[in-house]
């Protein structure tokens, strides 16, 4: 991955998650972050879940130590919040499995 596809992928990254992590983790330790998104036969923890954690740890290193796993990781991530941004339900969306999904990705979508 060369440098221009880094720092693209670090910006998207870093537009789609409004969290921080303490945040983040603090609502990955939730009953309703726990209770959406799909789980793979066999696991326990949602797809969306197992990425937050990994979310959790993108945003405590420092960009020089990123690696390009980690960078595909961050255009994952992106890709996800701006696909279900797009299928926003109408009405109050605050205790809904779609922003709770959204949050378990890194974004809280009532967060400005």
């Amino acid at each position: 991955m060369n440098d221009s596809d880094r720092d693209t992928a670090y910006r998207r990254f870093r537009d789609a998650v409004n969290m921080n992590a303490g945040k983040l983790e603090r609502w990955l330790d939730s009953a309703q972050s726990k209770a959406v998104g799909q789980k793979k036969s066999g696991r326990a923890e949602s797809t969306g879940h197992q990425s937050g954690r990994r979310i959790v740890a993108l945003l405590r290193k420092k960009k020089s130590d990123l690696s390009d796993a980690d960078f595909s990781h961050m255009r994952k991530v992106a890709g996800y919040v701006a696909r279900h941004m797009a299928q926003r339900p109408s009405g109050d969306v605050r205790e809904t499995k779609w922003r709770y999904s959204l949050m378990n990705w890194g974004h809280d979508p009532l967060t400005r």
